[in-house]
């Protein structure tokens, strides 16, 4: 039996944004004020809201949930929630995957948290520039065992997942000629990229032990990799996501991640064959869907060249069970049809710049949470 179509499977999400003078659209330094103001009345859970990086970002955390709509709802309220806060205080809250127009470095503090400094202390320049935003994906495993079975059997799709979520093509008040920028920037951590291939658990607790044993990386929370076991949570997390201008993306995205744990749960379960894609494919399909986004070809699971829509088709095939079981089919196809039609956040950022220039941007990057 198909166990993981039938098993209730878990969901949570993380988002990053940024917080932008409502004119320049350059980033403020004003997370510890727009967290204070969120205040109780708003915020369920003290977790929900917490500090990042850098101190003009902020990140919003939803309770475990167990269905889309669930999830839209607490996404909803929290980006509202924050919006208000920031508009309180004269900035506006963005929901975009990489500052688009400033110079990022030392004028952006590093939050005051000892592991930041320490960060700061190790990486230099590279922690200044991480004006970039994520959103990720939690979903709920039944043991470490199947997470790491679920992580091998995931990571060929994380290409393409990074293709349709792409939302970062600007930086510095430049076209960097890539969809997500914010995959550039962020792949340069020692550990960071698509995830390795593991053996088992015992095969994957031994080379991060190792990992943590050079000196090179403090702890797993450094494990940058597109997707991971987590270590705080009975979850695998899902990276590779720019953080989405709306929350009808993000829950499509929510969706779509738990379908592939589903799939792969019930694929572990059933002792099939997995199908081990090599490093170096991986990375050149992660450049490449950063680079092009759903506008170009990509590389499939298999490593060959697709038309975008393509390979969107095939992972969409490849989830339609796991997807139907939970009736997740309605809300995440007509998403992703709507992404194919309107086209992704990179996209939509440039047709803005085009048509109205600075004030398009970032009514645009802040509109899902000045409503």
């Amino acid at each position: 039996m198909a166990m993981g179509l039938n098993e209730a499977i878990s969901l949570g999400v993380e988002e990053e944004y940024l917080l932008l003078h409502p004119v320049t659209g350059t980033p403020v330094p004003l997370s510890e004020e727009v967290r204070q103001e969120v205040g109780l009345k708003a915020i369920t859970d003290e977790g929900e809201v917490q500090p990042e990086l850098l101190q003009a970002q902020v990140e919003a955390a939803t309770p475990v949930c167990t269905d889309l709509t669930q999830l839209g709802g607490h996404l909803l309220r929290l980006r509202h929630a924050l919006g208000e806060a920031a508009g309180r205080h004269g900035c506006r809250l963005a929901t975009v995957a990489a500052a688009p127009l400033d110079s990022p470095g030392p004028d952006v503090p590093v939050t005051a948290d000892p592991r930041y400094r320490e960060l700061h202390r190790r990486a230099g320049l590279l922690v200044d520039e991480q004006l970039i935003n994520g959103m990720h994906v939690h979903v709920g495993v039944p043991d470490r065992d199947t997470a790491v079975a679920v992580l091998n059997r995931m990571r060929a799709w994380l290409p393409t997942l990074t293709a349709m979520s792409v939302n970062s093509p600007l930086w510095h008040g430049n076209d960097t000629g890539f969809a997500s920028w914010r995959t550039m920037v962020f792949n340069r951590w020692p550990v960071g990229g698509p995830p390795p291939h593991f053996t088992d658990l015992g095969d994957y607790e031994r080379r991060i032990a190792a990992l943590i044993a050079s000196g090179v990386i403090m702890d797993t929370g450094q494990l940058y990799w597109g997707a991971r076991p987590s270590e705080r949570y009975p979850t695998v997390e899902v990276r590779c996501l720019d953080v989405q201008l709306g929350v009808d993306e993000a829950v499509m995205f929510a969706g779509i991640v738990r379908a592939l744990a589903a799939t792969a749960i019930d694929a572990y379960r059933a002792k099939e064959a997995e199908q081990v894609a090599p490093p170096e494919q991986l990375r050149a399909a992660t450049w490449q869907a950063a680079r092009h986004g759903l506008t170009g070809t990509l590389l499939g699971p298999r490593g060959n060249a697709l038309p975008a829509a393509e390979a969107v088709s095939m992972l969409l095939h490849h989830i339609a069970p796991s997807l139907a079981a939970r009736g997740d089919d309605q809300y995440v196809l007509p998403q992703v049809q709507r992404l194919l039609r309107d086209g992704t956040g990179a996209e939509r950022q440039r047709q803005a710049v085009a048509c109205d220039g600075t004030a398009g941007l970032i009514a645009l990057i802040t509109e899902s949470t000045s409503d």
